[in-house]
C-alpha cells in the first residue's frame, strides 16, 4: 500500500464513514482513535481489505503520513478539538493541514484558523452535510480557513463529495470560520424545513384527521412536485410507511414529542441578533424544539387550559393543497433569511461568500437538497447584488400566486388552536418585508419619550428630539368632537 497523505482521528460512525469514502476514491487512509479498540474492529470489520493504516498513538498517525500530511479530525466539538490541534502541533511540520470536520462553533474555528497560520500550518474548518449516508458515499462539503490548504485538498475533496448535474458538492467557502459559518446557517435553515414540515403534518393530522397511510401519500405526492421536491419531504413520505413491530402502529406516533438540538440552530439565531439580520422563521424552529422538551408541563396544561373545540368542515382535498401552498411560500421565506444572515456575515467578517456556489454545493449530498436550490443558484448568479430572495422574479411571483392560501391556512390554524409558529413567522416577515411603513414610528417615539434617543423625520433631514411632557392645548384639541 502506498504511503497515505490522509489521516483520520476519531472512528465514530462520521469519522469511520468519511475514511472509507476517501479510501473508496483511490486515496489511502492512515487511521487512529483515541480507544485502541475501536481502532481494532474497524480494522477488522469495516476496513478489512482496505488501504487502511491502523495507527495506536498520535505519534505513530503522524509518522505514518506522507508529507503534506492531510489530517481531519472528527471529534466532539469543543474543547476536545482544542486538545487533539495540541497533541498534534509538535509532531507536523511546514505546509501540514489540520481539518476540523465537525460541527464547531465558527468563531473557534477564526480563533484555531490563526493561530495556527501562524506557525506555517493551515488549518480548514470544514462543514460536512449529509448524515452518515452522506459521509460514506457523498456529503455536501464546506471548507473554509487557510486557501492554500485547501488548493492541497481539492483533489481528495472534489472525489469524495456528493456529485450533480453541474460539479462535485464542494467549493473553497472563504477565510477563518467561513466554512463552520455557512454550515451553522445551512443547519439553522435545516431546522426551519423540519419545523415547517412538522407543522404541515400537524394540520393534515389533527384538522383534517388524515391517517399513516393517507399522510404517506400526501408528502410522496408533494415530493414528485417542482416546489417541494427535497430530500426532508422525501424521508417524511418514509417515515409514515413504518410500522413497529411491537405494536403495529406507525412508529411516529409512539415517539415522545420532545425534540433535542445540538446547538447549531440557537448559534444561527445568536448570530442573527448580533449582526441584526431577521430570521423569525428559523427562531421559530428553535424555540419549537425548546417547548416541546417541557413535556410534563404541557401535559398540565393541556387539562388546565382548553382550547377551541370547533372543527374543520371545508373542503378536505382543497386545504390539503393550501397547505403545500402554505409550506412552499414559508420555506421560500426560510431559505430568504439564511441567504440574507450569510449576505450580511459575508461583509462583516470579509468572508466575500458566493451566495450561488452555496447554493449550487447544497444540491447533493446535505440536508436541505431540493428541487428549488437550482433556482435559488440561479437567482444569485442572475444578479449579484440581489438584496433578498423574496424580490427574485421567480420566487416573488410564485409567493404572490400563493399567499391567498398561505393566509388561509394561518386563519384555520388558528381559529382552532392549531400552533403553526413557523408558518406564522414566514408570513410575518413576508408582511413586515413587503410594507414601505411599520409601526415602529411610535416605537422611537416612545425611545425618545423615555430615553431622550432621538429620532429621524420623513420630512425633512437631521436628528431630533422632543419635549414629549410640553404638550400644548391646542395640539391636545387636534381630532377631538363634540
Amino acid at each position: 500500500m502506498t504511503q497515505p497523505s490522509f489521516g483520520v482521528i476519531g472512528l465514530a460512525v462520521m469519522g469511520e464513514n468519511l475514511a472509507l469514502n476517501v479510501e473508496s476514491r483511490g486515496f489511502p487512509v492512515a487511521v487512529y482513535n483515541r480507544t485502541a479498540a475501536k481502532t481494532k474492529e474497524f480494522m477488522e470489520k469495516r476496513a478489512q481489505g482496505k488501504m487502511v493504516k491502523d495507527t495506536y498513538s498520535i505519534e505513530e498517525f503522524v509518522q505514518a503520513l506522507a508529507r503534506p500530511r492531510k489530517i481531519l479530525v472528527m471529534v466532539k466539538a469543543g474543547s476536545p478539538v482544542d486538545a487533539v490541534i495540541q497533541q498534534l502541533k509538535p509532531l507536523l511540520e511546514l505546509g501540514d493541514t489540520i481539518i476540523d470536520g465537525g460541527n464547531s462553533l465558527y468563531e473557534d474555528t477564526e480563533r484555531r484558523t490563526k493561530e495556527l497560520e501562524a506557525t506555517g500550518l493551515g488549518f480548514v474548518g470544514m462543514g460536512v452535510s449529509g448524515g452518515e449516508e452522506g459521509a460514506l458515499n457523498g456529503p455536501s462539503l464546506m471548507p473554509g480557513g487557510t486557501e492554500a490548504a485547501y488548493k492541497d485538498l481539492e483533489p481528495i475533496l472534489t472525489k469524495i463529495a456528493a456529485q450533480v448535474d453541474d460539479g462535485p458538492c464542494v467549493t473553497y467557502i472563504g477565510p477563518g470560520g467561513a466554512g463552520h459559518y455557512v454550515k451553522m446557517v445551512h443547519n439553522g435553515i435545516e431546522y426551519g424545513d423540519m419545523q415547517l414540515i412538522a407543522e404541515a403534518y400537524d394540520l393534515l393530522k389533527n384538522v383534517l384527521g388524515l391517517d399513516h397511510r393517507q399522510l404517506h401519500e400526501v408528502f410522496a405526492e408533494w415530493n414528485t412536485t417542482k416546489e417541494l421536491n427535497s430530500f426532508l419531504i422525501e424521508i417524511t413520505a418514509d417515515i409514515f410507511k413504518y410500522i413497529d413491530p411491537d405494536t403495529d402502529l406507525p412508529l411516529v406516533e409512539l415517539i415522545l414529542d420532545a425534540a433535542g438540538q445540538k446547538g447549531t440552530g440557537r448559534w444561527t439565531v445568536v448570530s442573527s441578533l448580533e449582526l441584526g439580520v431577521p430570521i423569525p422563521t428559523i427562531t421559530a424552529a428553535v424555540n419549537a424544539r425548546i417547548i416541546s422538551s417541557y413535556k410534563q408541563e404541557r401535559m398540565i396544561a393541556a387539562k388546565a387550559l382548553p382550547g377551541p373545540t370547533g372543527k374543520y368542515d371545508g373542503d378536505t382535498k382543497a386545504f390539503i393543497n393550501k397547505i403545500r401552498d402554505a409550506l412552499y411560500c414559508s420555506k421560500m421565506c426560510s431559505y430568504a433569511q439564511g441567504m440574507a444572515l450569510l449576505s450580511k456575515a459575508s461583509q462583516d467578517f470579509n468572508y466575500n461568500l458566493n451566495l450561488a456556489e452555496i447554493a449550487r454545493i447544497w444540491k447533493g449530498g446535505c440536508i436541505i437538497r431540493a428541487g428549488f436550490l437550482d433556482k435559488i443558484k440561479n437567482a444569485f448568479n442572475e444578479d449579484r447584488a440581489l438584496l433578498n430572495l423574496l424580490l427574485a422574479p421567480e420566487f416573488k411571483q410564485s409567493i404572490l400566486d400563493r399567499q391567498e392560501a398561505w393566509r388561509d391556512v394561518l386563519a384555520v390554524s388558528n381559529k382552532l388552536g392549531i400552533p403553526v409558529p413557523a408558518f406564522s413567522a414566514s408570513l410575518d416577515y413576508f408582511d413586515s418585508y413587503r410594507r414601505d411603513r411599520l409601526p415602529q414610528n411610535l416605537t422611537q417615539a416612545q425611545r425618545d419619550y423615555f430615553g431622550a434617543h432621538t429620532y429621524e423625520r420623513i420630512d425633512k433631514p437631521g436628528v431630533f428630539h422632543a419635549e414629549w411632557t410640553q404638550v400644548s392645548k391646542e395640539s391636545l384639541q387636534v381630532g377631538t368632537t363634540d
